[in-house]
């Protein structure tokens, strides 16, 4: 890269940590069900378990907000590196460049500050969320391979993590698929281990087949019941 290059994919990359590491579901949940979820479930703070334990209006804002800040972020670093570091039209360039592989680094900056969030201590979520919203600000097909891969897992048999961990797998796959170079794959694989290592306790669960399964709140207020099947889980063996 040129050193202008590095020097704002560095600025935005650091944007993309702390921007990326509000907490979301940690706030949405203490404002709409006064429920600190660090405390409650699986102790996550992302959308299942704020579906979990607080219902399911709370989690699709929780689910938006995590998308969000993850694809104005990328857009954001978008135009602003192609203004400052390359002073061209962003529509002339694309992720088979160093352009590409800059956005890669903001990508993985995205999800470093989500589940290493400096605001909590450097924990947090696990990525999926604002990975999904990051990816669609890098390249929106590569998002759209990792929903294809997360819906036909997680739909069926209701195991949020499994799907999670397999569009995990697969991004730098998507990625690879869809022209990157080895350059620009690094980044996004060295993310992709990442969230995977952040599921390690949901691996080990469904390994045991103790996994739960997705539900809502029982006293959700859009009247959604809690299955009972997933109740039966203990809260401390959910603990991550």
């Amino acid at each position: 890269m040129t050193d202008s290059l590095t020097l704002w994919t560095a600025v935005f990359t650091l944007g993309a940590y702390l921007v990326c590491g509000v907490p979301y579901g940690l706030l949405i949940a203490i404002a709409m069900g006064h429920v600190d979820v660090r405390t409650v479930g699986s102790g996550n703070i992302g959308t299942t378990n704020v579906a979990r334990e607080v219902g399911g209006k709370a989690a699709a804002l929780t689910l938006l907000c995590d998308v969000g800040k993850g694809v104005i972020w990328m857009n954001v670093a978008r135009y602003a590196i192609a203004a400052l570091a390359l002073g061209g039209d962003v529509s002339s360039l694309d992720h088979t460049t160093l352009f590409g592989t800059a956005l890669s680094v903001v990508f993985l900056g995205c999800i470093l500050g989500h589940i290493f969030s400096p605001y909590l201590r450097f924990h947090g979520g696990k990525g999926i969320a604002v990975g999904f919203g990051a990816a669609l600000g890098l390249y929106w097909p590569v998002a759209l391979g990792l929903l294809a891969v997360f819906v036909v897992l997680a739909v069926p048999s209701r195991y949020v993590s499994l799907g999670s961990v397999a569009a995990a797998v697969s991004l730098p796959v998507w990625c690879a698929v869809f022209g990157f170079p080895a350059v620009s794959v690094a980044p996004v694989a060295v993310a992709a281990v990442i969230v995977v290592w952040s599921h390690r306790a949901n691996v080990a669960r469904l390994v045991r087949g103790e996994e739960r399964r997705f539900s809502l709140h029982h006293n959700d207020p859009d009247g959604t019941q809690m299955d009972t099947t997933d109740a039966a889980t203990s809260d401390a063996d959910s603990k991550e």
